[in-house]
């Protein structure tokens, strides 16, 4: 298994119609956490017209990049939910029992976590 690494990004809470609308840099991996809440990596700018929104800097999640073969050997089979064929997509749940997302594009998945469980999903993925 691949190791975990921080994974730095931005957290911006802002209205769900603000993030709807938001712009984000070309090539940032914008991840939807909840319909207030998206952690952004590889950001440059954001524009968020919502003049509540909190932006700061996130350093929060640990996580590796997959290619395929990683995901279908390694992590597929810790999972017991079925994984969403409609590709890019943020998918969330226990993996080996751990809470993490994953982030599927066609090519490679992000598997991420917070910090705190890292260390425990890295040893059950073994």
């Amino acid at each position: 298994m691949p190791v975990l690494e921080t994974m730095t990004g931005t957290r911006v809470v802002a209205a769900p119609e603000a993030l709807d609308a938001a712009r984000w840099s070309e090539g940032a991996v914008v991840l939807r956490l909840a319909p207030d809440d998206v952690f952004a990596i590889g950001v440059g700018e954001i524009e968020v017209a919502d003049e509540d929104a909190i932006i700061v800097a996130e350093a929060g999640f640990m996580g590796v990049w997959l290619d395929a073969d990683e995901l279908s050997h390694q992590v597929v089979p810790h999972i017991e939910w079925p994984l969403t064929l409609t590709r890019p997509a943020l998918v969330q749940g226990l993996i080996a029992g751990v809470p993490a997302k994953l982030w599927l594009e066609d090519d490679r998945a992000l598997l991420l976590c917070a910090a705190a469980y890292a260390r425990e999903l890295a040893d059950r993925l073994g």
